[in-house]
């Protein structure tokens, strides 16, 4: 009973670590490829945010980046680090000032995000994920 608790456990946490990776690749792909840099840049500058042009490659890349290793499950704690940083910036100069919901520009949506990425990053990854399968692989060379 525990054992298929445990197994349903990881697996509900490998459906949201993709879930998660679908959601930051589309957003970087986005940033990176549907607007463009540069156009993120000029986004990024109209709402004031800190060194705009930066600041869009590294959103961009974080999350096109992050979101493709979220969903092949590679270096999930890592990346998770590098995007509740994005999440936090993306937080403290653009959302915080129009509250709390979605609906109106504020903060919930990041930190949804910010509690998925703590919940992936928290455990070890199951088999479906890089992660796990170099884990298995160097367990196994070590008997």
């Amino acid at each position: 009973m525990v054992k298929k608790l445990v197994t349903t456990q990881f697996t509900l946490l490998t459906v949201a670590r993709v879930i998660l990776g679908v959601v930051f690749f589309a957003h970087g792909w986005q940033k990176v490829v549907t607007n463009g840099l540069g156009a993120t840049a000029s986004a990024f500058e109209k709402m004031d945010v800190p060194a705009p042009t930066l600041s869009a490659w590294f959103a961009g890349l974080a999350e096109l980046l992050g979101g493709a290793l979220l969903i092949v499950g590679f270096a999930v704690p890592i990346v998770a680090i590098v995007l509740i940083i994005d999440m936090l910036g993306a937080i403290f100069t653009v959302h915080i000032d129009s509250g709390f919901f979605a609906t109106g520009g504020g903060i919930e949506l990041p930190l949804v995000l910010i509690a998925g990425l703590l919940a992936v990053a928290a455990v070890p990854q199951t088999s479906l994920g890089i992660d796990a399968l170099l884990l298995k692989n160097k367990l196994e060379g070590a008997k």
